[in-house]
């Protein structure tokens, strides 16, 4: 069994030098099942389950982003690409941040770790935020012309 201290788990912002596995970071290949011990499946399960929350809130964001450049006409030319780009691009990071979180919080399962701190509500927070801004200056812009 591996010493939880002795364990190199990456800070927040933190990427692993060297990784084989492409852009993603050694992280495209999921968590590292040779760390520490089996968790408790329980606590693997809602480790999921919290992926999952995040993976329906980005799938909501992206549908949102493809209606509006489908259907939702805006009173601006180039309005509703905005808008539509802004939330499809907020929902495929918040995809890929969710990933990476999964495998580090399952990573900190395995060697009894405590979790890393997260960004995603701030993500996501701000991101939404900033889709409504964009939403009333695209609205403002469009009663004025």
């Amino acid at each position: 069994m591996t010493d939880p201290a002795s364990v190199d788990v990456p800070e927040e912002g933190e990427e692993r030098v060297g990784s084989p596995h492409g852009g993603f970071g050694r992280y495209a290949a999921g968590p590292r099942r040779e760390l520490g011990h089996e968790p408790d499946y329980r606590f693997t399960l809602a480790n999921e389950r919290t992926f999952l929350a995040w993976i329906r809130t980005s799938l909501a964001l992206i549908g949102g982003g493809l209606v509006l450049f489908q259907v939702i006409e805006t009173p601006v030319p180039g309005g509703r690409r905005i808008l539509g780009g802004a939330l499809v691009g907020l929902g495929t990071l918040l995809a890929l941040r969710a990933y990476r979180r999964w495998v580090r919080n399952e990573e900190a399962l395995r060697t009894d770790a405590p979790f890393p701190p997260t960004r995603l509500p701030l993500l996501l927070a701000a991101g939404v935020g900033l889709v409504a801004v964009i939403s009333v200056v695209v609205l403002v812009a469009g009663a004025w012309t």
